[in-house]
């Protein structure tokens, strides 16, 4: 793609990846232009503590490019759509992903409604990577680091999104920007990596769902038994899967069902016992990003792991897909999204949500 003739617009988050963003840009002979997007919970000034380090790191390296910066305030849309999204999910005893609808609703939405639609291009930090085939479509591609592919975070962007999307860093390795940022003497080139909710910083997933919905205690059941183990804080505060943080003496325990109406959380006993796993479940709502999939041979993942799995997608009744994968799979939860890539995770076709009622199968 030729850039020279394209308005250019970098989301800067004041990471390093969006950083390297702009010198990479910057180093093509362009000069785009910069904006930080600021967005929160309802009443952010409890919990706003890296915000204004993440705009001063945006400012410094925008100003060492020449780039003009500019603050784009999406506070409300992020908690009248994404945070609502998200708690009304949880509440439902499922378990969402707001850093999805964040991409698709904020990142390539609110943005483009506010600034970026006098623009071409949105660059972005994502790790993924696009492609044209022989008919025109853009479609969107995996990274070559599979640890930081982020195609998954990006398989709900409408095609308009996709189309407008750029991804400079797409086919780097995440040491490779380490070392472009140390090389080029990047003022956040050793930082961090966020590991918070989207781009709100350090923000606990956890305390997020607790400042908007509370917590609402209830028993903790041994599903084989019935037997109580303790008390929970909140279904929502639980993923099916879920091995970790569950503070419960003799386990480990595994987190494998909720009962929403009866607020009682049951988890197994033992090392991956069987009842965590399914090979076949449902999903709904299926979004695709560019074509129709072709054929039923597909990889997916429902998590942001390095892993795909194989699998056949059959579509059944009432616009839903039964996905069979060759494997058990661990964890499998209603409400996570079901990406869905080709046989050779390359091109991701876009991603559904799987079912409450997925039916049951195999396990080990």
């Amino acid at each position: 793609m030729n850039l020279q003739d394209k308005r250019i617009a970098v989301l800067l988050s004041g990471g390093v990846d969006s950083s390297v963003v702009l010198y990479e840009l910057v180093r093509q002979g362009l000069h785009p232009d910069c904006f930080y997007i600021k967005i929160g919970p309802e009443e952010q000034e409890e919990w706003d503590c890296s915000s204004e380090e993440d705009l001063e790191m945006a400012t410094a390296v925008s100003h060492k490019y020449g780039c003009r910066l500019e603050v784009i305030d999406c506070h409300k849309e992020y908690w009248e759509q994404v945070t609502r999204y998200t708690m009304d999910k949880v509440r439902a005893g499922l378990t969402p992903n707001p850093d999805v609808m964040c991409n698709r609703l904020i990142k390539f939405g609110a943005f483009d409604e506010k600034r970026g639609h006098g623009y071409d291009l949105i660059a972005t930090g994502h790790y993924a990577q696009t492609e044209v085939d022989s008919e025109g479509r853009k479609w969107l591609c995996t990274s070559p680091d599979p640890v930081k592919d982020q195609t998954d975070f990006l398989a709900q962007i409408y095609d308009w999104q996709l189309r407008k999307a750029l991804f400079p860093i797409g086919h780097m390795l995440k040491d490779e920007v380490r070392e472009i940022a140390e090389r080029e003497h990047l003022v956040n080139a050793k930082r961090k990596d966020s590991q918070g909710i989207c781009f709100l910083g350090k923000i606990n997933y956890n305390d997020y769902i607790r400042r908007y919905l509370g917590e609402q205690p209830g028993d903790v059941l041994e599903l084989e038994t019935g037997r109580k183990i303790g008390r929970h804080r909140g279904l929502w505060f639980h993923t099916i899967g879920q091995r970790h943080g569950l503070g419960f003496g003799g386990g480990p325990w595994f987190v494998v069902k909720k009962d929403v109406h009866l607020n009682i959380l049951y988890v197994s006993h033992g090392y991956d016992p069987a009842t965590a796993y399914k090979q076949e479940f449902h999903i709904h709502d299926l979004h695709l990003l560019t074509a129709p999939i072709q054929g039923g041979n597909i990889t997916f993942k429902i998590r942001h792991t390095p892993e795909f799995h194989r699998a056949r997608i059959i579509a059944v009744d009432n616009g839903e897909y039964r996905i069979t994968s060759d494997t058990p799979i661990h964890g499998v939860a209603p409400g996570q999204f079901c990406v869905i890539y080709d046989e050779h995770h390359h091109r991701c076709y876009g991603s559904g949500e799987i079912t409450v009622n997925a039916p049951s199968s195999r396990c080990l």
